[in-house]
């Protein structure tokens, strides 16, 4: 008879967490919608006073047996459920995300040169474009290392206002120019919306800098023209904010953007930034966008330079930017990390002999 009563009693049990399986899920379903609304209003998925507003009800609303805190933990749990929904919803509309396009993309430079077709690419170049005969000595190296893009930077974002900012639109003109002369594709950063459709004229990759990865005008003018872009990883930002950052650019129609990370900041003192290796695999499950590597500015020591870019590439880059100056004591801006012609020797026979590029 007990027997009967406890199977009875069990049997009672099944039924309702069917009827609150059921319940939840259109509870879900509802939160789905409301999550989709919400992105149509560009309202944040998260509602802190809205979420309080419900467990007090919840909890005014208690008989027992339960206790109140015991109410609010479980729907707690429900609630961050139903966030979790509505966020992994939007990713899946996001236009850059794995989901929404299951094969790579591939960034074409022209003249047969791209970047995410399964061969590793390198940039190199100087930090800074300085003048013309700089320009030249770099790109004759480069050439006969059989590097084909070739990094320059002609505004230059500083720290200090009193630090050398570029040479602006004349640098840009002498990248071209040197370009041009030796076959080179050419990536230079762009700080200025106003300057983005000049700068195509001059050079075959736009580069947004860490500083500007959230300069959400400039990203939706970078979108605005077909010209391939570069878009660094902020100096604290997220993947999920980077990630969001090159939606910008890809939802104006410029679905030419490569993803770079050149490492983040934390309490670690002994390089320059903290080199993200992890974000290298983890960008290309969430992403069909290439992802690349800066290895000077992640680490701003030559001594590991080669094997911080053999671990890029173990990762899955596509490829790994590093810089390089004729004479790097004598460069107006991060002379310290750049490397010499002879070093850069050294560095770029170590790479493409690992068997990873």
């Amino acid at each position: 008879m007990a027997q009967g009563n406890l199977d009875a009693l069990r049997e009672r049990l099944d039924t309702i967490n069917g009827q609150l399986l059921e319940l939840l899920s259109e509870r879900a379903e509802i939160a789905q919608e409301i999550g989709l609304e919400k992105e149509r209003q560009g309202v944040p998925k998260f509602d802190p006073v809205r979420e309080k507003k419900m467990l007090d009800e919840l909890v005014a609303l208690n008989k027992g047996p339960f206790s109140h805190e015991t109410v609010r933990h479980l729907f707690k749990q429900i609630f961050k459920a139903s966030l979790n929904l509505q966020e992994e919803g939007q990713k899946k509309h996001l236009l850059v995300s794995r989901k929404n396009k299951s094969e790579d993309t591939i960034v074409t430079l022209g003249d047969g040169i791209a970047v995410g077709n399964g061969k590793p690419v390198m940039i190199a170049g100087p930090c800074s474009v300085e003048s013309y005969e700089q320009v030249r000595q770099v790109a004759a190296v480069l050439k006969g290392a059989g590097v084909t893009v070739m990094r320059g930077g002609a505004f230059k974002p500083r720290t200090s206002p009193y630090d050398f900012q570029g040479l602006g639109i004349e640098g840009l003109k002498i990248l071209k120019e040197v370009a041009s002369e030796f076959g080179l594709k050419t990536i230079s950063e762009i700080v200025d919306p106003a300057h983005i459709e000049i700068a195509c004229e001059y050079i075959d990759v736009i580069q947004i800098g860490a500083r500007n990865m959230q300069n959400f005008e400039l990203l939706k003018a970078a979108g605005d023209v077909r010209v391939p872009v570069l878009l660094k990883r902020g100096l604290a930002a997220t993947l999920d904010e980077f990630l969001n950052a090159a939606e910008y650019i890809v939802s104006r129609g410029n679905t030419q953007v490569m993803l770079i990370e050149r490492g983040i900041r934390t309490y670690e003192k002994a390089t320059r930034n903290t080199l993200d290796i992890s974000a290298v695999p983890i960008l290309k499950q969430e992403s069909h966008l290439p992802v690349l590597v800066d290895v000077t500015h992640s680490t701003g020591r030559k001594d590991i330079l080669a094997p911080c870019a053999k671990a890029a590439l173990a990762a899955g880059a596509d490829g790994v930017m590093v810089e390089v100056h004729p004479d790097p004591a004598t460069a107006l801006s991060d002379a310290a990390q750049q490397l010499n012609f002879k070093e850069f020797a050294e560095f770029y026979k170590t790479v493409t002999e690992s068997g990873l590029f």
